[in-house]
């Protein structure tokens, strides 16, 4: 029987909380695309030489996250580090945009796709881990380069995450170890017939926009200093 794949937003998501999964693909399509903020941070991904070259007044203009100068000296060293290793051309004008890709289990926008060799690209608005990448973000590059591979009928040995806010970029091999994350993310998805158990990190219910329909009890700051 054929599977219709599954997205790489829900695998993300998956990979971070299978609850949280259930309940945002109940969503309606419109209510489930990523606000205008997000979009003009990537955005950041398509001019950081530009951005290098901006003065201190305008960069501080820019959805940076970081103060302008510490931004530069930031981005400048990236791109010293990915020059002297012939990524940073690759990175700043990928073989493609904004593709959508769809593989043998899974589909979705490929930020920037790279060439020779096949390499997906993940530019993610939010803040890098102190190394590597956040789990999420790995399986959703993962998916990506899974995609990318079945169109392509090219093996895919790499991933990239960009956090253009930040002004840092990482890589990461496809290794057993990551592919099982994502195996387990898509597990976790199609097994979706029903809110799956809630997760033991209470610390990822603090921001989670469905804690009240999930019931999870959050302990206030009294409570926590035995208080109440």
């Amino acid at each position: 029987m054929t599977r219709t794949p599954v997205s790489f937003s829900d695998l993300r998501t998956a990979a971070y909380c299978p609850r949280k999964c259930y309940y945002q693909r109940r969503l309606p399509d419109e209510d489930r695309e990523p606000p205008p903020e997000v979009e003009s941070v990537r955005a950041l991904a398509t001019r950081y030489d530009d951005l290098l070259e901006s003065p201190p007044g305008a960069l501080a203009e820019e959805p940076i996250a970081v103060p302008a100068a510490r931004y530069r000296d930031r981005l400048g060293a990236t791109r010293e580090r990915l020059a002297d290793a012939g990524q940073w051309e690759r990175l700043c004008t990928p073989a493609d945009r904004a593709v959508f890709a769809t593989g043998r289990h899974c589909h979705g926008v490929v930020h920037k796709v790279l060439a020779e060799p096949l390499e997906p690209t993940l530019i993610s608005s939010g803040r890098p881990p102190e190394n590597g990448v956040w789990e999420p973000q790995s399986v959703h590059a993962v998916a990506a380069a899974k995609a990318l591979a079945w169109e392509h009928q090219e093996t895919v040995d790499r991933a990239w995450v960009e956090y253009p806010a930040y002004g840092v970029i990482r890589s990461f091999e496809l290794t057993t170890r990551r592919t099982a994350q994502y195996r387990s993310a898509l597990r976790a998805v199609r097994e979706l017939d029903g809110p799956p158990a809630r997760t033991a990190n209470r610390s990822k219910c603090e921001s989670c926009e469905f804690a009240a329909e999930c019931g999870v009890k959050m302990r206030t700051l009294r409570s926590l200093l035995g208080v109440e």
